[in-house]
């Protein structure tokens, strides 16, 4: 793996602290706004590992941040279906084809803000148990293409989780996913030791853009936080549809 030039580092690191200001405040979009500057740089399967490790740090930080607000047994639940899926997907990462799946979970997140808007009355609130699937779907599509926060994100709005306790929870929800999607990256040869050094290059950059975001989060009004995760569903599920084309 090459070592970017000065300046490229310089727009990455930029790059980095956008996206993880915005993760802290959405809880997801870092990765969507992140990957794209990775792959330029260092290539796709190169990405993905790096933009693992910088967002376990990043979502490391969101947890402490909002470590009061912390909803652990989402957190229980979503982890024992997750980190079965998280492993196997990792494992199938090297040699998936992802470009129609990336196009299909574009739509998904487009007609979910539709249906969030149309809908006749408030959401059904997703039993407890139900996050096991939730975390087995997430996991999996995750280690294949780094980047399912807006598909996580109108279950955990559904539950009831607004705010610090929905940044948290989530986060530490994807923390799981990323320690698990490591391990098997490394049994699959694209956790490399350049990988990893870049990926904690960009991890105190990512503890800044949280720190930053959770300032701005704590001063929102429930409702514009609301409109504007669903704001980013949108933005995200136009991204997919492009990088699925």
């Amino acid at each position: 793996m090459h070592t970017p030039q000065p300046l490229v580092a310089l727009l990455l690191a930029a790059v980095a602290f956008i996206a993880a200001t915005l993760a802290a405040v959405t809880g997801f979009g870092g990765a969507a706004v992140l990957l794209p500057v990775l792959v330029a740089v260092f290539g796709m399967r190169e990405a993905i590992p790096i933009l693992t490790v910088a967002q376990l740090i990043g979502n490391g930080s969101r947890v402490w941040f909002n470590r009061h607000e912390l909803d652990w047994r989402v957190v229980g639940w979503f982890a024992l279906g997750g980190v079965p899926f998280a492993f196997a997907g990792g494992m199938l990462f090297a040699r998936a084809p992802l470009s129609a799946l990336t196009r299909l979970l574009g739509v998904f997140l487009i007609l979910v803000v539709v249906w969030r808007r149309l809908r006749p009355g408030p959401p059904r609130r997703p039993p407890l148990r139900s996050f096991a699937f939730i975390g087995a779907g997430a996991s999996f599509l995750s280690a294949l293409l780094g980047s399912v926060g807006p598909i996580m994100a109108p279950f955990f709005l559904a539950y009831g989780l607004v705010k610090g306790a929905y940044i948290g929870t989530e986060a530490l929800s994807t923390v799981v996913m990323h320690v698990v999607k490591l391990g098997a990256y490394g049994r699959t040869a694209l956790l490399t030791a350049p990988a990893v050094i870049a990926g904690l290059a960009l991890g105190p950059i990512m503890i800044g853009g949280s720190w930053v975001g959770k300032r701005i989060v704590d001063r929102l009004p429930e409702w514009v936080f609301v409109l504007l995760i669903e704001v980013t569903l949108v933005a995200a599920g136009l991204l997919f549809l492009i990088r699925g084309g």
